[in-house]
């Protein structure tokens, strides 16, 4: 887990943000993140279909990452990386899919979905926690498993 930046989230213990709200400013945060990170974001809320989005796509160095952001406001519920379930796996490979029938390559792009949890704990500074490769196209092949 790291700390990010030197400010403290914008709202206290008091007056709870709304979802939406933790969801935005957390994939901003990621965003900032990835960058000093050295990746290059290219597209920031990726929409296919009705249900699909890609949170953050990338690119670090030669390989196009899809980055799911699971934010929270607190440690009590466990690690927000467990809300990515078979079904949400499902759609990010979707998304990337049809990202790549957007780029029409010549050759073969490698490729990476990765997932970043933010903790934005009242009037403290972001928590990051970056999990590259975090789960694969091949559903048999994720590293969601006891003890990851």
């Amino acid at each position: 887990m790291r700390l990010l930046h030197k400010w403290n989230c914008p709202w206290d213990s008091d007056s709870p943000p709304s979802t939406a709200r933790v969801g935005e400013y957390g994939e901003w945060v990621a965003d900032s993140y990835l960058r000093a990170q050295g990746l290059k974001v290219l597209r920031r809320n990726f929409r296919w279909g009705r249900r699909g989005e890609l949170d953050l796509v990338c690119r670090d160095g030669d390989t196009l990452v899809a980055v799911e952001v699971k934010s929270a406001t607190s440690h009590r519920s466990g690690e927000p990386m467990r809300m990515v379930n078979a079904t949400k796996r499902r759609l990010l490979r979707a998304g990337l899919t049809c990202w790549l029938r957007l780029l029409r390559p010549e050759e073969e792009i490698k490729t990476r979905f990765d997932v970043v949890e933010v903790y934005l704990l009242p009037q403290s500074p972001p928590e990051v926690c970056w999990h590259r490769g975090a789960f694969t196209f091949a559903e048999n092949a994720t590293r969601f498993h006891n003890g990851r």
